[in-house]
């Protein structure tokens, strides 16, 4: 079987008759089944749920769908005798069905292992397929993904942003229009799907960066060390550059660490003075020493904070960010005057340190996207003193730290969610010094609703009010996105009513 699956590696490969089994029927599931049976596989997706429009669609495909539960084995996954399993990556490691497929000694991937496979659909002028830069962090992914995407076309390169932005990665490697490069944010989740070092098909990218790592997503992946490995994996064969936070350590470590391709360099970058091989600040510029001849003597200019403030892009977290996507951007030879006049005009995504408005010396900030710990930090430096909205899905990560530090700097904190006692106690234990507020479900109204007449009440002059959760939203609304926006439509209903 594994002799087969060894040719797999490109899309003019023999891939009919294959019996690949797809675990989930979201839009990256359906990505997967389309693609395999347009190259002839015998596919069936076994899902718990599906909409409507999917469920039409499969059998117009070819592709065969069982709905159910998969808490268990379904009898229909082992009669089809799958040759490759391809998982959503909403399933853990320690589904029953992953570890049913391991034990089995089916082959297991997951969206991205098969488009790297089939890569060359559609080739560049050259013939080769496009290059591929990963993206993957704690916090910053999405922004980063974007930005990066962004400069290599200020750059005169056809980049297509992809992966857990929200474009199935199997869907730009489909595009008949082609891409230069294809911008890829990996989830920890993604990269834990990905092959091993030995697989035939391995990813080996022109650039990746790890933005930074804390603690998040530790129940699907079982604990801290494991996180972590599956978050060195962007780095992995890479061609280039390995970008990585020179203020974080654990994504030094993993370049350090990392199986790279001989010549592969390590570029580093943070806020402070950079090194001949890095991206930093001096004097307020931000420079590259990374991408040119005369780096130990020399620098090149890219924008300054001054130019990034004035288009909102000055919190240091962003201007972190930013620092990595020209990183990125620089491996390919993108002119700094192009990422300079890039910067000029980009626009952060909505729900990611938002003004929402300014009204009676009130700012109201939405950064509801701020879903773990590391990235509420970020906003709470970006913001002292502000009046912080703290609070929702855990997902059983400990707020101690946070509130120890950063969350110490809070005028007060107003404490949402449905389970609240554990933010409750992180304050009671680290940060006593700080007022807490509950907004209790159900008996206060509208959750957001309460927290503006709380913020309101707390602020008697000038202030700022922080929506930065540190936590999932899914306890009280569809994602983090209702989340803000329940948040805007509050603070403007609270505008027309004071005038």
């Amino acid at each position: 079987m594994s002799s087969r699956l060894d040719t797999l590696t490109s899309w003019r490969a023999d891939w009919s008759g294959l019996r690949v089994a797809v675990l989930g029927l979201s839009v990256t599931g359906f990505s997967v089944a389309d693609t395999l049976t347009e190259l002839g596989a015998e596919v069936l997706v076994l899902s718990e749920s599906a909409a409507e429009e999917y469920a039409r669609l499969l059998p117009v495909i070819g592709a065969r769908l069982e709905i159910g539960a998969l808490e268990e084995v379904p009898q229909a996954l082992v009669a089809f005798a799958p040759e490759v399993v391809i998982a959503s990556p909403g399933f853990p490691p320690a589904h029953p069905v992953i570890r049913w497929t391991q034990d089995a000694g089916i082959a297991l991937w997951g969206d991205v292992e098969l488009a790297w496979r089939v890569r060359d659909k559609v080739v560049r002028a050259d013939g080769r397929p496009a290059d591929w830069v990963l993206i993957t962090g704690t916090n910053g992914k999405t922004t980063t993904t974007q930005l990066t995407a962004t400069l290599l076309q200020a750059g005169g390169l056809r980049a297509a942003p992809c992966g857990n932005i929200g474009v199935p990665v199997l869907d730009a490697v489909r595009d008949p229009g082609g891409f230069d490069v294809l911008v890829v944010e990996l989830s920890s989740h993604q990269l834990w799907y990905i092959g091993g070092a030995d697989a035939p098909g391995r990813l080996s990218p022109h650039a990746a960066v790890c933005l930074n790592l804390a603690d998040d997503h530790l129940v699907w992946h079982g604990g801290a060390d494991a996180y972590r490995a599956a978050k060195a994996v962007v780095y992995r064969n890479a061609r280039v550059a390995c970008v990585y936070n020179k203020a974080d350590l654990a994504t030094r470590r993993m370049v350090e660490e990392a199986d790279v391709v001989e010549g592969a360099r390590a570029i580093g970058f943070d806020l402070g003075t950079p090194g001949p091989s890095d991206l930093g600040v001096v004097d307020g510029i931000l420079v590259d020493r990374a991408f040119l001849d005369d780096r130990r003597h020399s620098a090149l200019e890219l924008t300054t904070v001054a130019e990034l403030d004035a288009v909102g892009l000055a919190a240091p977290h962003i201007v972190q960010n930013i620092l990595a996507a020209a990183a990125l951007a620089r491996s390919m030879d993108v002119p700094p005057a192009a990422i300079h006049d890039a910067l000029a005009t980009f626009a952060l995504d909505a729900h990611r340190i938002q003004l929402i408005a300014e009204h009676r010396g009130i700012r109201w900030v939405d950064d509801s996207k701020a879903t773990n710990p590391h990235a509420a930090a970020s906003s709470l430096r970006a913001h002292p003193g502000a009046v912080w909205v703290v609070g929702g899905d855990l997902k059983g990560v400990d707020l101690g730290d946070l509130v120890h530090g950063a969350g110490r700097t809070a005028r007060a904190a107003i404490v949402i969610g449905v389970d609240r006692a554990p933010v409750l106690s992180a304050f009671e234990r680290h940060a006593p010094e700080v007022p807490v507020f509950e907004v209790v479900p159900g008996e206060t109204g509208e959750v957001m609703d309460r927290v503006v007449e709380l913020a309101t009440g707390i602020i008697d002059g000038e202030g700022t009010v922080l929506l930065a959760p540190a936590a999932a939203s899914f306890d009280q609304f569809s994602g983090y996105a209702e989340r803000g926006r329940r948040f805007a439509q509050a603070v403007r209903a609270w505008i027309e009513q004071v005038g």
